[in-house]
């Protein structure tokens, strides 16, 4: 099969294109053909992409962790799936990824592809949306009625997190460009903060929800805009080097589960959710996709690659 692995004896960091054997599935895989990918170009410099599970280094990784595809195969052990069934979802951090034209998962990591939505749609959707539905409802506890602030809300986990937040029941501050204004306000958001010329202090007050996705210097402002009882979440942190242990409490990495999927699926196919697809590129630029060599021209959600054109 075609696969872009990461070149790591490569001066500038590339993806290159090798052809590897199709994996095949133990008793408790799920063996993907995958139609198309969602990038995240951050993911390329993640532990578990340049370190095996054991700790050791880790040689031409493939990238990619969300997908939308085809069941090619099942283990033996395997319930509830079948070949040919349509499906969305991830898999392992510490495994090859779905920059390739099959993945290996595991069946609690995808569930059914919305009916709606195409590949490339529902390849933009699983780490994004998973993303901000457990920092939102599992971690931050959301209620209606409260305010929340989500920083960073044009790109591809705040588009998600604007939309749950705003189903919620919750008024919705974010920050963002002031070009994606029109486009934030008609997801949800009550009012658009231009984080190149304004000040988040002075237009929201006091929230009870800070949804993160920014980091650095937006984090350390955000805990004194908290109401008594508020909630921080980040995303854009470590729990390594977070500089007090309440940023190391607030960070969070996101899990593959096939329930949160499967009730996300039906919020898109009912048009409660929409997915935001920045651009569709071809197979062949992958490496491009991932390093910042094609122009963007919205920087709005995510770039998928279509794996099958």
């Amino acid at each position: 099969m075609k696969a872009f692995c990461l070149n790591d004896s490569a001066p500038e960091p590339s993806l290159i294109e090798q052809e590897l054997p199709v994996p095949q599935p133990t008793a408790t895989e799920v063996l993907i053909r995958v139609r198309a990918a969602g990038v995240t170009p951050t993911e390329t410099e993640w532990y578990p992409t340049t370190h095996t599970k054991d700790g050791g280094a880790r040689c031409h990784a493939v990238p990619g962790h969300e997908f939308s595809g085809v069941v090619a195969a099942v283990g033996a052990e395997v319930r509830g799936f079948q070949v040919g069934q349509e499906v969305y979802g991830m898999n392992d951090w510490f495994a090859n990824g779905a920059t390739a034209e099959y993945c290996l998962t595991q069946p609690a990591s995808i569930a059914a592809k919305p009916q709606r939505l195409s590949h490339a749609e529902a390849a933009s959707v699983p780490i994004s949306a998973l993303t901000a539905w457990q920092g939102l409802y599992d971690r931050a506890k959301l209620r209606a009625g409260e305010r929340v602030l989500i920083h960073g809300g044009s790109g591809a986990v705040g588009v998600f997190a604007i939309q749950l937040a705003h189903r919620a029941g919750a008024q919705v501050f974010t920050t963002a460009s002031a070009r994606n204004a029109d486009f934030l306000e008609n997801l949800g958001a009550s009012h658009v903060i231009d984080y190149k010329s304004e000040r988040f202090e002075d237009h929201v007050g006091k929230v009870d929800v800070v949804f993160d996705a920014v980091g650095g210097e937006t984090l350390r402002r955000s805990w004194d805009i908290l109401q008594p009882g508020g909630r921080l979440v980040t995303i854009a942190s470590n729990s390594e080097d977070a500089p007090d242990d309440r940023t190391k409490a607030a960070f969070f990495i996101v899990e593959p589960r096939q329930d949160q999927l499967a009730k996300i699926a039906q919020h898109l196919d009912s048009g409660e959710l929409k997915p935001c697809v920045d651009d569709v590129v071809p197979f062949k630029k992958a490496s491009a996709a991932y390093f910042g060599k094609l122009p963007r021209a919205r920087e709005r959600g995510k770039v998928v690659l279509a794996v099958v054109e």
